[in-house]
């Protein structure tokens, strides 16, 4: 037997089913008209965000990572929720200026920005993070040839990293970002060419869940950044700390406390150098604001045994679920949080995995885990489905398209 990962507190019993929101995941499949289908909950986001927002300073923003979800009412939801949005691409930019969320709340991070990309960024008024002195060079002249000013921020690679977490996005030689021993003097060559300086943005790592190395990374970010500017003999308009907060995916991984980050950012902020005094400060988070808040609802469509193993086959899986698969980055397959949803108040009493519907080994959504005995037609829950599950999924493989999507 292999264990699954945590449930997210706060999921509803009714009749015996999981339940999101006070509504059955039965009712929600009957309403969406059939599965495979994502459930985000607004209450989830609202609890969320406020949550954070006690535990953290009142002057620090929030900015929401668009790439985690990028699910149109769920824009919209957050609009409401967040101070800022983060981009990584012209499309992104495109779905907040659907939402009729104003460039001056966006911020466009990521390398290998086309022109066409410059261009529409410039013309909506959004914060340019370049990740190269080529990409600056490129932006200062796409706002030349526009008659604009463009709002320009520089990403820096740092020397440091955020220990224990999933990705590595600082630290030694990287595709994101200006070395920070280049990043003072591209910096000035910025404001002499007369854009817009909008300040650094610092992005060290993700998904970790130890408080201490998030603590330990944000005062490596601050005192990074105040470096910075008393190179460049300015004050620094806005940084952008980055984000880093994971959330529990696996048996044994506990949530991140913080509480503890936010007081340690609390005492920071009460001795910010002159520099930062009057700086704009936020976070951007992804996962952490959205992961937890979805639901992937998948049917049974076969209930077979081979060798002696049960298997639970859906009209699922990676197409919809890469992450959950493992196949995600990560190194060894851990099984996500996973339940029967049609049968949620039931004990477990017989070991299973639960398998998607396509021609690979590589599409299972649990292994050998304890399950309540299901049949066909029972539906299948995989929790932490808010973030990087439809939009980081190859959901043509195999012709199979996309699942249902649904904010309730």
């Amino acid at each position: 037997m292999k264990p699954l990962g945590p449930i997210p507190d706060g999921f509803e019993v009714i009749a015996g089913e999981l339940a999101v929101d006070g509504r059955t995941a039965s009712s929600l499949v009957a309403e969406a008209g059939d599965t495979p289908l994502f459930v985000y909950s607004r209450a989830r986001l609202d609890a969320r965000v406020a949550m954070l927002r006690a535990a953290m300073p009142a002057r620090l923003g929030l900015n929401y990572a668009v790439k985690a979800n990028p699910f149109a009412p769920v824009i919209g939801h957050m609009a409401g929720l967040v101070d800022g949005f983060d981009i990584a691409s012209d499309g992104e930019l495109r779905l907040l200026e659907q939402a009729g969320i104003a460039g001056s709340r966006i911020s466009f991070a990521g390398p290998g920005k086309r022109d066409r990309e410059l261009e529409a960024a410039i013309r909506a008024g959004v914060t340019l993070n370049c990740e190269s002195e080529g990409e600056a060079r490129r932006s200062l002249a796409t706002g030349e040839r526009l008659g604009m000013t463009p709002r320009i921020a520089i990403r820096v690679n740092p020397s440091f990293e955020l220990r224990g977490s999933g990705m590595k996005m600082g630290g030694g030689a990287k595709q994101f970002g200006v070395d920070e021993s280049h990043a003072a003097a591209l910096a000035r060559t910025i404001i002499a060419a007369g854009a817009e300086w909008r300040g650094w943005h610092i992005f060290a790592g993700s998904q970790a869940l130890d408080a201490a190395a998030l603590v330990e990374t944000q005062g490596n970010v601050l005192e990074l950044a105040d470096r910075l500017a008393g190179e460049v003999g300015q004050p620094v308009p806005k940084l952008n700390m980055g984000g880093g907060f994971g959330i529990p995916y696996f048996h044994g991984d506990q949530p991140v406390d913080i509480g503890t980050i936010g007081q340690a950012l609390s005492d920071r902020f009460a001795r910010l150098p002159e520099l930062l005094a009057d700086t704009d400060i936020c976070i951007e988070l992804g996962r952490y604001l959205v992961g937890e808040a979805g639901v992937y609802l998948t049917r049974i469509v076969d209930r077979k045994e081979s060798h002696g193993q049960v298997f639970l086959v859906t009209d699922g899986g990676l197409h919809h679920q890469l992450a959950a698969s493992g196949n995600f980055g990560t190194v060894v397959r851990r099984n996500y949080p996973l339940a029967i949803a049609s049968r949620f108040a039931e004990p477990a009493t017989e070991e299973a995995s639960v398998v998607g519907c396509l021609c690979t080994p590589l599409d299972r959504l649990a292994d050998q885990a304890l399950l309540p005995r299901a049949e066909v037609g029972d539906l299948v829950a995989v929790f932490c489905a808010g973030a990087y599950g439809a939009s980081a999924s190859p959901m043509e493989f195999l012709g199979q398209g996309p699942a249902r999507q649904m904010l309730v």
